[in-house]
Order: structure tokens, then C-alpha cells, then sequence
């Protein structure tokens, strides 16, 4: 039961740290993840599990890995295959022979072969950091398929030197001939076992399918035992598991288009949700595992007189320097190019895999002694991983900008913002036509119309100052809700309507408000929750749901609304300058439409009040799918934050046109 409780208090975590993320998108999501891990880690309730290094490899790194093989583009990685070998082995082992002799004169406590281990696990960059990182700032075409055709090999290569150097340090025996040989047999065997047995997968789908057997649940948990099956088969054969499902995920990619071409359009459906929700789960979990280790991790250390805690941590920074001035010596010498190599060297993250590989590494040695500094290696493993993070999101956005800025052009930014424009409305329209049906596809039709006049007005108009239009428009139409409040607010006071009408028109205006302002406020926030609540918990004088022509109200708020919208339009005609007189028309259209709708409204039957929630409830589903576009487009890099920020205003304000528009159906 406990573990159970752990299990949904991380997943629970998970969904927290996106909420986190959306409100400081600035911030990566692992860094997220490792503070509420760290959080969580001293919450008294909770129950701790000691992280096994194998379990968390199969569970955890081999489906990630899969994935990754199976998404990477394998036309670009095999152009890119001399610079990925020269990374994902030449840096590996230049960074042990370099790097694990200066931590041994840095640390002589820490003996040789254990500097060696240590350099070993802290050389490969971890393919679930970077791919997060580098997810939040558009990396260049070029280093983005470095960075992951990197990190899908380089895990092979340091376990393996890990591997030895351990033994070494255990037994005190060393032999670099059979050291050589045997990183040939293991990743040569890894990549032979997992190209065989992801082939065999493919052919038993195929033969399901042609045995006529379609089940969807059948083929879903195939897919998903896939990357556990070849890992744990591989490690049998004491060959590269990590590299198993690294070749079986690039052999699935291989096959993809024809068994998916042989596979129906539920199956497709169901294998990308499916995996989009195991792999968020797995990405998150990574971090949270990361971040309740730390705290035990830092506490032995910190807390013992042995160690001096500045001089330690002195150690981790000194050591982190060597590795990117490492890492960035390597690439320079290839590519000379002092801006690419810069953004290459900062690149190299290190992540939940290093740690995980540090507590493999046994208590005693074959004397029967403690291992040397075993605390002391965990501690700068950890906060190594933290200093790669956190200099990766503090200076690659600045390096990435800087870079953006010296080669593209106004036009092609224009382009590159029209475009992503064009994708938001296209994820709109088509989350209309999924689900038009018989009873709403009129409402349909018709939002269909509206989508595509907007798409051909985007292509065919520019938008590099839509950015400061929507901006005055917003500023218009917040000055002239608040002056809507006002008349709310003296009707009150003259008792021309009751509490209840007022706190409904002022629960509404707070609304459209809310949306209106692209950043949260807190204040609104709480408004609009306190009038939630008191909505479920007043008797006879409780705050009204809504008020439609049928309601016995509705004369006095439509009244009320009338002279509300008149005050607003009047408010937004001594706004008016030579500045801003665009969005001073457009929000007094907004408003006159909106006076005419109320001025021409009257009681009216059911079925109409049904056409207006149908069409309100279909546009709602497509706005929800553009701001889940403009996210996904964020997370890629494709738009910067700035861009992100100004199409989700531009989606606010029509929801909150919306709103208004539907109130009194």
C-alpha cells in the first residue's frame, strides 16, 4: 500500500510540474521535476524506496531509448554518423583518460581506477535531459541530431568503461586488451540482438494481421513489452541492453510505414496515445527518482565533519569546467566554429542515468573494505547533473537567441510566425470536423467557414506587427470592462437589481477578464473560485449558474447588460488616437454586435437555446485544440516564448468574444 501511495503521489507530481510549467515556461520541465522530487522527498508520509540501478534501466531507460530510436531520423543520423561515433566513443574515452586522472589529483582520496569509474558515468549525456532542454529553445537542425544520435550510443560506451573501472578498483586486476574486446562484443552483440529481435516483432505483428487478428488491445501490448523484452534478453547474453533497444527502435522505425499502412486507423490512434501517455509518465518520473535520491545523496556528505562543504562543492564545479572544456575542445577541433561549438559543449547534460549507474557501485571491495569515497562520488555525480541543467537552460537560450539573430531576417521570421499562425487554426479546424455530428453540423459548417477565412486572411496578410495591434486591442477592451463594472456597481448601490443579478454580472466580467490578461492574476483567480464555491454551497440566494430569456430575471439583466455595453462603447471612443484607432474599431464592432444581439434577443424556445450550447460547446473544443497546438509548438522550439504568449492572447481574446457573445442563450 505504501509504494502504491508513492506511485500516485509522483504521478500526481507529474501533472503538478506541467501546471508549474505553463505559469514559468522560462524554467525547463526537469528542473520542475527535481525541485517537487526534492519536495517530496521530505514529506514524512511518504514512503521511500531505495532506487535499484537495474530496475530503473528496465523500467524507465529502455522504453525511452526505444522511443527515441524509433523517432530519430535515420537519413540524418547516418550523415551525421562520423560525428555521432566521434562523440559517442572518442569523447567518452577521451573524457576517462583525461578527466579521471584530474579528479584523482584533484581528490587523492579517491583512488585512480574509482576516478576512471567516475569520469566513466559522468562522460555520457543523458537522452531524456537533453531531449527536454531541447525541447524548450530551437536547437539548430544540425546540432539537435548530433545531440540525440549522441546520446542514443554514448550510454553503451561509458557503462562499459564504468563496468571496468569498477571491476578494476573491486579486484585491482585491469587488462586494456580485454577491456577493448570485450566493448566490441557488447555493443556489437547489443546492436545485433536488438536489430534481430525488433525484426521478429515486426514479422509476428505482420502475421497477427494476416491471421486476421486486428485486436487492438493484442497489438497495443506487444508494442509497449517490446523495449522491456530486447533489454532484458540482451543483458541475458550479457551484451549492450541499452544498445538492443536502440537498434530495435530504429528497425520499428524502419518497418513503420508498412506495417502501418497494414494497420487500421484505430490502432494508429490508440498506439500514439498510448505511448504519449506512458512516455510523459516515464520522462516525469525520471526527474521526481532523480530528485528524492538527492536529498540522501547531498545529506551524507553535508552533514559530515570529514568533508569540508564548501571544498566539495568546490570539487563539482571544477569538475564540470573540465568536462565541457572537454567536450567543447572535441567539437571545435571538428567543426572550428566557436558559436556551434559554444552551444554543442553546453549541450551535454547529464541526467538520471549517471546517478542511476553511481548506486551500482558496490559497497565493499573484494577485501571486504568500504569502497573509497562512495559518498563522495554520489554526491558529485548529483550535483553535477544539477550544474549541467541549470547552466544548459541559463545560457542556451541566450547562445540559441544570439545565434537567431545574426541569420535570420525579418521576412523569414514573419514567415516562420505565419506559419506557425496558420498550424493553430489548422489544429482548430480540424478539431471541428472531428466532431461535427447530424445534431451540431450546421454550428459546424459554419465554424468550418469562419477557420478557413481565417487561414487564407493569415497567409495573405503579414503579422509582424499583429503582436502590439492585439495588445492595444486587449488594453481597449479591459478599460472598457471595467467600465461595464462600474454600471454594475451603481445599479446596485441604487438597488435596480438584487445581490445575486449583481454578483452574476460581476462573476461574468471577471471572467472575460481573466482571459483577457495574458498573465494570471492571482486576485481574478481567487474571484473567480470564491464565486465557484459560493455557487455550490448558498441555498436560496446563491449566485445564479447562468440567465437565459427564460429566467424570470432576464429583463433586468438584459437591461442592465444594454446600458452596461452603451457605458463600454462610450469609454472606448474617448480612448481613440491616430495610434490606436484599428483596435478601437474593432473592439467597438465587438461591442455594437454585441448590443444588437441583446436589443434583437427575446424569449425564446428551448431548441434554440440547444443550437447556441452546441455551437458554443464545438468552439470551445476547437480552442482548446489551438492552445494545445501553440503549446506542442513551444515544447518543439518552433516559437519562442514571446510568439507562444502572443497567440494565446489572440485565442483568449476570441474565447472571451465567445463568452460574451453566448451569455443569455
Amino acid at each position: 500500500m505504501e509504494i502504491l501511495l508513492m506511485v500516485l503521489v509522483l504521478l500526481l507530481l507529474i501533472g503538478v510540474s506541467n501546471v508549474i510549467s505553463r505559469f514559468v515556461p522560462f524554467i525547463p520541465i526537469p528542473l520542475i521535476q527535481i525541485a517537487l522530487g526534492i519536495v517530496a522527498a521530505f514529506l514524512p508520509s511518504l514512503h521511500h524506496v531505495p532506487l535499484n540501478p537495474e530496475l530503473f534501466m528496465v523500467l524507465f531507460i529502455a522504453p525511452l531509448l526505444f522511443n527515441d530510436g524509433k523517432i530519430t531520423p535515420r537519413d540524418e543520423l547516418w550523415k551525421l554518423r562520423t560525428y555521432i561515433l566521434l562523440l559517442a566513443l572518442g569523447l567518452v574515452f577521451v573524457t576517462v583518460l583525461v578527466a579521471g586522472p584530474f579528479i584523482h589529483w584533484l581528490i587523492p582520496a579517491i583512488p585512480l581506477s574509482a576516478a576512471f569509474a567516475l569520469a566513466a558515468i559522468l562522460s555520457p549525456t543523458d537522452a531524456v535531459a537533453v531531449g527536454s532542454i531541447a525541447g524548450r529553445i530551437k536547437l539548430p537542425g544540425k546540432i539537435m541530431r548530433l545531440l540525440e544520435g549522441e546520446a542514443l550510443m554514448n550510454d553503451a560506451s561509458g557503462l562499459v568503461a564504468f563496468n571496468f573501472a569498477i571491476a578494476a578498483t573491486v579486484t585491482g586486476y585491469f587488462s586494456l586488451t580485454e577491456a577493448a574486446g570485450s566493448f566490441i562484443v557488447i555493443a556489437a552483440g547489443g546492436l545485433l540482438i536488438g536489430a534481430l529481435l525488433g525484426f521478429a516483432v515486426v514479422w509476428l505483428r505482420l502475421l497477427l494481421r494476416r491471421l486476421g487478428i486486428e485486436d487492438v488491445t493484442l497489438h497495443m501490448l506487444i508494442i509497449i513489452l517490446t523495449p522491456f523484452i530486447i533489454y532484458i534478453a540482451a543483458e541475458e547474453f550479457h551484451v549492450s541492453g541499452i544498445l538492443a533497444v536502440v537498434a530495435a527502435g530504429v528497425v520499428h522505425a524502419i518497418e513503420r510505414d508498412r506495417v502501418e499502412s497494414a494497420s487500421s486507423v484505430q490502432l494508429r490512434v490508440v498506439s500514439d496515445s498510448t505511448w504519449s501517455v506512458i512516455l510523459f509518465s516515464l520522462n516525469g518520473l525520471v526527474f521526481l527518482l532523480l530528485g528524492l535520491e538527492i536529498p540522501g545523496v547531498v545529506t551524507k556528505i553535508w552533514e559530515d565533519p570529514a568533508y569540508q562543504n564548501g571544498q566539495v562543492i568546490g570539487y563539482i564545479f571544477l569538475i564540470t569546467a573540465v568536462l565541457m572544456i572537454l567536450r567543447f575542445l572535441v567539437v571545435w577541433a571538428r567543426d572550428r566554429q566557436l558559436h556551434t561549438s559554444l552551444i554543442t559543449a553546453l549541450s551535454g547534460v547529464r541526467g538520471a542515468l549517471t546517478l542511476a549507474a553511481a548506486f551500482s557501485i558496490p559497497l565493499v571491495l573484494q577485501d571486504g573494505s568500504p569502497f573509497p569515497e562512495r559518498n563522495l562520488i554520489l554526491f558529485i555525480c548529483a550535483g553535477v547533473i544539477l550544474l549541467t541543467l541549470i547552466s544548459a537552460s541559463i545560457f542556451l537560450p541566450m547562445l540559441v537567441r544570439k545565434s537567431e539573430d545574426a541569420t535570420h531576417q525579418p521576412e523569414d521570421r514573419s514567415e516562420e510566425e505565419r506559419s506557425a499562425r496558420i498550424c493553430v487554426l489548422d489544429a482548430g479546424l480540424r478539431t471541428v470536423r472531428e466532431e461535427m455530428d447530424d445534431a451540431n453540423r450546421q454550428d459546424g459548417l459554419e465554424l468550418i467557414g469562419e477557420y478557413t477565412r481565417r487561414i487564407q486572411q493569415t497567409r495573405l496578410e503579414g503579422i509582424s506587427d499583429m503582436g502590439e495591434a492585439w495588445k492595444q486591442v486587449v488594453a481597449i477592451r479591459l478599460a472598457a470592462v471595467q467600465a461595464e463594472r462600474e454600471v454594475g456597481e451603481q445599479w446596485l448601490r441604487e438597488g435596480r437589481i438584487s445581490p445575486q443579478l449583481a454578483a452574476y454580472f460581476k462573476a461574468s466580467l471577471n471572467r472575460v477578464e481573466l482571459l483577457l490578461t495574458n498573465r494570471v492574476k492571482i486576485k481574478l483567480l481567487i474571484l473567480v473560485a470564491w464565486t465557484a464555491i459560493r455557487r455550490l454551497f448558498q441555498g436560496r440566494n446563491r449566485i445564479p449558474a447562468s440567465i437565459t430569456p427564460s429566467d424570470p430575471q432576464w429583463d433586468s439583466y438584459k437591461a442592465l447588460k444594454l446600458e452596461a455595453v452603451q457605458r463600454a462603447i462610450s469609454q472606448v471612443k474617448q480612448l481613440e488616437n491616430e495610434d490606436n484607432r484599428d483596435a478601437v474599431l474593432t473592439v467597438l464592432a465587438a461591442y455594437k454586435g454585441l448590443a444588437l444581439q441583446y436589443q434583437t434577443n427575446k424569449r425564446r424556445a428551448g431548441s434554440r437555446r440547444q443550437v447556441s450550447l452546441q455551437r458554443k460547446e464545438l468552439e470551445l473544443k476547437a480552442i482548446q485544440s489551438e492552445r494545445n497546438e501553440i503549446q506542442a509548438l513551444y515544447e518543439k522550439g518552433d516559437i519562442d516564448r514571446q510568439f507562444a504568449g502572443r497567440l494565446r492572447l489572440d485565442v483568449n481574446y476570441r474565447e472571451a468574444g465567445l463568452f460574451e457573445s453566448q451569455e443569455g442563450h
